[in-house]
């Protein structure tokens, strides 16, 4: 091939296997114009011409618009500037797909409805911006007060939810749950309440007395128990928290009845809010944190154990 070398349309549609159709629309639209005209006036390209197609022809694969490649035949932008610019586009269009990916999994998965569905998106679709600003709302309503708690907002603060660009549908489902938390009147004075016993560090009164040991051995049975699938609610518990209460009720010495069951829920229930658990298990969730056992919350089900009647 030399310079003198010149190409019909036809012969361009030959080598690109684009169309002359589209050669033709290629050319009237300037970005790859014909070099000269034969005398009878038929279009004819020279070598530059076709390197110049072929270019556009990967450049249109890599999914850039026509004016951009024109400007790039132009020399007005570089192939390296306009491939980050385009490589940076891409990984939002990659995020966007995985997490609606994660939302269909999670519909999926769990049978939601239609309005469920429509929320979940809504709830997802939001910027990471928007998601730090719901959190923040949460923040400020909760503990935005001249006597809060320093040490309560910033152990919460410390542990502020982040949903990942790329989550997995259980971390969907957990984001989802949580942003309609925290927007609850209710759980936010739960949070209140709680947030400040756990930041101080305060043990109960039941945990002073009853020991370290004991407490230990409490909260690696139970831990056991919930690890194994067992329902605090169900028969294979029973055996559990009997041999707790019989332990309980032998140091503290007090008769292991229903009465001592319920004085032992109401005991720990003074620190442990159900609402506020499942908060501290989604932001383990949505975060991507690895659970550590000796953060599991264990009185949850310690004390629906403790007040589920067997006998009724």
């Amino acid at each position: 091939m030399d310079v003198t070398t010149l190409y019909s349309i036809g012969e361009l549609s030959r080598r690109t296997g684009l169309s002359v159709r589209t050669i033709r629309f290629y050319s009237d639209s300037g970005v790859v114009a014909p070099t000269t005209r034969s005398p009878a006036g038929y279009r004819l390209y020279d070598p530059d011409a076709l390197l110049r197609l072929e270019l556009l022809c990967t450049l249109r694969q890599l999914g850039m618009d026509l004016a951009t490649i024109q400007r790039v035949l132009s020399r007005e932008l570089s192939v390296a500037e306009v491939a980050a610019a385009h490589a940076d586009a891409i990984d939002v269009q990659i995020r966007v797909l995985q997490l609606r990916r994660s939302v269909l999994r999670v519909v999926a998965r769990s049978g939601a409805s239609p309005e469920e569905t429509t929320l979940m998106h809504r709830l997802t679709q939001l910027s990471g911006e928007e998601r730090r600003r719901l959190i923040d709302d949460f923040m400020d309503g909760t503990f935005g007060t001249v006597d809060a708690d320093p040490s309560a907002v910033a152990m919460v603060r410390a542990a502020t939810p982040d949903l990942p660009d790329d989550p997995t549908s259980e971390q969907v489902a957990a984001w989802v749950e949580l942003a309609e938390l925290v927007r609850d009147e209710d759980f936010r004075a739960r949070m209140r309440r709680t947030a400040v016993r756990q930041a101080a560090g305060r043990p109960l009164d039941i945990e002073c007395d009853a020991g370290e040991e004991l407490m230990e051995f409490t909260r690696r049975k139970v831990t056991e128990a919930m690890q194994s699938g067992i329902d605090p609610l169900g028969d294979r518990g029973a055996p559990v928290i009997d041999e707790l209460v019989h332990r309980f009720a032998e140091v503290l010495a007090r008769t292991p009845d229903m009465e001592f069951r319920e004085w032992m829920a109401q005991q720990f229930e003074e620190a442990h809010d159900p609402r506020v658990d499942r908060y501290w298990r989604l932001v383990w969730i949505v975060n991507g944190w690895q659970v550590v056992p000796n953060l599991i919350p264990v009185y949850p089900w310690l004390i629906q154990a403790l007040r589920y009647d067997r006998d009724a």
